[in-house]
């Protein structure tokens, strides 16, 4: 799997277990839904800046979103 897309999957895990829409995680993160969007289904390389507002946005720790396993663990 690409980083990308390891990427995506746990941001989507973490706002799902969070009870976000992706509209409303883009508030939070600063950002635009339809770019969350794009991050989540793995289409988009997110800057470290980016990553940073979003796991802030999700109240986790950036690592965590690098992390190939942890979406497995996230319910």
């Amino acid at each position: 799997m690409k980083m990308q897309q390891i990427v995506g999957k746990n941001i989507k895990a973490f706002r799902l277990q969070r009870k976000l829409t992706q509209n409303q995680l883009a508030v939070k993160a600063k950002s635009h839904k339809a770019y969350i969007g794009f991050i989540e289904r793995g289409e988009r390389n997110v800057s470290l800046q980016t990553l940073t507002l979003i796991a802030n946005a999700l109240g986790v720790p950036p690592f965590l979103l690098l992390m190939p396993e942890v979406s497995d663990w996230i319910e």
